[in-house]
């Protein structure tokens, strides 16, 4: 089968298209035959050698898949034949992928594959940090950073669907306009304006119930500054830096919680009580046509370089797929 790998790190043209033999599953295992791939910031650090794959976890950049199951192993109750999307620890740029049983979602009638393809990751992860260690619940107002990205488009598509107001930063005003299109309450233009003084302004000094951070570093005091009294900030990357200082008295005085997670490294045990959780929860509104990705491109497997180049251009508004078939 054809796959994509970074031997080495680098730029987008350390990517290779390799010929690599198809596996077979495992106990408790799918293979898929890949139609679409999604394409997510973590593969972006993958190939720059800045996030290896978890133990056992195949060399193969991609976190989530979209196609056809055509092979099944032991205790599996999936069929041969049927169409899902699927949250895997690696190997989705390719024409075949081993996935968990467990973290795979039917792939509804509404749904292209490249929908299903663009959902399993920032799904996953908006599910666990914002609405599970968040705790943001029906009348919350959140604040998402990067609300033109995967992850901002995923939390304010489930913010509506779940009674939120969400409030999102983006570098641009032309980004801030098509954050309040998807369906944002509020978007502000962090180059130009404080955000922290939006958000006191925007919820009347009261200060949101969850942040949702991707930015780390200076925006970490800053966020807590945005919170309101019993306020929780949620890390989940940290790409303007992996330290912050805080004043310790603030986060006792107003009862903060500070936490966060990272996805890909946990357990199969986990993603499948998560892939559970989503499937009554939230994956009927997906089969009803309430809940669809924003899609920005899509580009075939042997363009993988150029998918990550629009990702780091950073002018992408919502999700990258790679479409194999």
């Amino acid at each position: 089968m054809r796959a994509i790998e970074a031997p080495e790190p680098g730029g987008p043209e350390a990517l290779q298209m390799v010929e690599r033999p198809v596996s077979r599953p495992g106990p408790g295992e799918v293979l898929i035959e890949v139609a679409a791939a999604g394409v997510n910031r973590p593969d972006i650090l993958q190939r720059r050698g800045l996030y290896a794959p978890p133990p056992g976890a195949s060399p193969i950049l991609g976190l989530e898949v979209a196609g056809t199951i055509v092979a099944v192993g032991d205790r599996v109750d999936a069929l041969v034949g049927e169409r899902v999307c699927a949250l895997v620890a690696g190997g989705g740029y390719a024409d075949y992928c081993l996935a968990p049983a467990g973290t795979c979602l039917p792939v509804p009638e509404v749904l292209t594959m490249v929908d299903a393809a663009a959902m399993p990751e920032t799904l996953f992860t908006v599910w666990v940090n914002l609405f599970e260690r968040g705790f943001a619940a029906d009348g919350d107002t959140v604040l998402v950073h990067g609300g033109t990205s995967g992850i901002g488009t995923m939390a304010i598509a489930l913010g509506k669907l779940f009674g939120l107001t969400v409030i999102v930063t983006c570098g641009t005003d032309e980004k801030c306009a098509q954050a309040l299109e998807i369906g944002a309450a509020h978007a502000i233009n962090y180059l130009t304006q404080d955000f922290v003084a939006e958000v006191q302004r925007l919820t009347g000094g009261t200060g949101v119930a969850v942040v949702l951070d991707m930015v780390g570093g200076d925006y970490v005091p800053r966020n807590l500054a945005a919170l309101a009294e019993d306020g929780r900030h949620v890390s989940i990357a940290f790409q303007r830096g992996a330290s912050a200082e805080i004043m310790i008295p603030e986060v006792m005085r107003r009862r903060l919680t500070l936490t966060g997670s990272t996805l890909r490294p946990r357990s199969v045990e986990f993603k499948t009580m998560v892939a559970d959780e989503i499937a009554r929860t939230v994956w009927p509104y997906a089969e009803g046509g309430r809940l669809k990705p924003v899609i920005d491109s899509v580009f075939s497997l042997e363009q993988a370089a150029d998918a990550h180049r629009r990702i780091e251009a950073a002018d992408h508004v919502g999700k990258v797929v790679l479409k194999l078939r």
